[in-house]
């Protein structure tokens, strides 16, 4: 029990540094039931690994029962907006569904289609990062961090420039649904704001199905009208994911990597040191140690054994990201940040079918957006301890000062 009061995803202290109450819980055993959210809590990297893999645990229940079969009260009316856009995703749709779906939307995600966006994805940091150096600084969270996977995910999409702004606010009201719990206000703002990101999707692909383009709507598409069915709110939903999903990762991992660094100046020194031969391993190790996404949920569609515990049909287990990627079982010397960690089989980009698809992509945006800030302000440091937003699951600072 005292592990389990250890974890505290609504306190502001915790989510600033969970990670002494994450050991905590991996100390104490391999699974916990947490009443607050009604989820069992797996901490340890194993454990995490294999359930990820475990077709036993599924994104959604509804592919097999009803809310009623599986002893769960339907959502209320009023958040469908919200469950629409979600539910119709790659990221919370199963076999074979999901099968479809990921097979539609990793066209735009091959090795060939992301070595192709290099140069687009370089020129866009770099023309920030230099816009930031000649402002002296500021807000990395909003110079920066957030406006490049944005401006990619953006003109894959092929949403027009004028529009893009609309983006990020949307984004964020969605996102806020993911949370343990979320309050009544959170659930209204993610409602309006499926709506109106859903309306605006659909005004694009219709002006896409008369006037195609080399975009990833068109090519949905046209993918759909050779056969590959899409339903419309399939392609909604696809597209609002790509951006959700597609950003709040990267967001994150630049924001909270770039705060790690700042606190080893160690590791930053031999960064700036030998960036080139540095920045690949260093990139997975702030994936790591910064974690991004600290919980992921997945629904108990058979009952499971672990430890000696039956968690039953019908249960959701919390798998703990941030709690994984520090397991000493399986990382030597997990606390401490290295940048050239040989052996890092983080699960920060999850696992099996539901792994993230835009991991090339996110890894890419990461590599461009640190090594033109190590090339452009070589001397970039924290001008203020950074305040952290309330939020535990997607996990990140409200803002990041620094000057050159």
């Amino acid at each position: 029990m005292a592990a389990v009061a250890a974890f505290a995803p609504w306190s502001p202290e915790f989510v600033a540094d969970p990670y002494p109450g994450l050991a905590e819980l991996r100390t104490a055993g391999r699974v916990h039931y947490f009443p607050p959210s009604d989820q069992w809590l797996v901490p340890h990297h194993a454990d995490v690994g294999a359930l990820l893999r475990d077709r036993r645990l599924g994104r959604t229940y509804l592919h097999r029962f009803t809310h009623e079969e599986f002893g769960r009260t339907p959502p209320p009316a009023a958040h469908e907006p919200f469950h629409a856009l979600n539910s119709n995703s790659l990221l919370d749709t199963e076999v074979p569904d999901h099968t479809r779906l990921r097979r539609l939307v990793s066209k735009a995600f091959t090795p060939r289609t992301v070595e192709q966006l290099t140069p687009v994805v370089r020129a866009l940091a770099d023309g920030l990062v230099d816009d930031f150096v000649a402002a002296g600084g500021g807000d990395l969270l909003t110079a920066v961090a957030e406006p490049l996977p944005v401006a990619v995910i953006a003109e894959m999409l092929g949403i027009p420039e004028a529009d893009r702004h609309l983006l990020r606010p949307w984004s964020g009201a969605i996102c806020g649904m993911y949370e343990l719990n979320p309050p009544e206000e959170t659930a209204r703002r993610a409602v309006e704001a499926s709506l109106e990101f859903s309306a605006y999707l659909r005004e694009l692909i219709a002006a896409r199905r008369k006037e195609p383009g080399e975009d990833l709507i068109s090519g949905l598409i046209a993918a759909h009208d050779e056969g590959d069915r899409l339903t419309e709110q399939e392609m909604i939903s696809t597209c609002a994911l790509l951006l959700n999903a597609g950003h709040e990762a990267t967001v994150n991992t630049t924001t909270n990597g770039w705060l790690a660094l700042f606190r080893n100046p160690g590791q930053l020194a031999a960064l700036r040191a030998a960036p080139d031969a540095l920045l690949p391993t260093a990139i997975e190790e702030l994936l790591r140690y910064a974690t991004p996404l600290q919980l992921f949920e997945r629904w108990v569609l058979d009952d499971i054994e672990l430890d000696g515990t039956v968690i039953p049909r019908g249960a959701e287990v919390a798998l703990l990201f941030g709690a994984a990627n520090r397991d000493p079982a399986r990382f030597d010397r997990p606390e401490e940040l290295d940048l050239s960690r040989p052996d890092n089989p983080h699960v920060a980009l999850g696992a099996g079918i539901h792994y993230c698809l835009g991991a090339p992509l996110a890894r890419l945006e990461l590599a461009a957006s640190f090594g033109a800030l190590l090339r452009a302000a070589p001397t970039l440091r924290l001008t203020t301890e950074p305040t952290w937003k309330p939020n535990f699951v997607i996990r990140g600072v409200r803002e990041l000062l620094v000057e050159i």
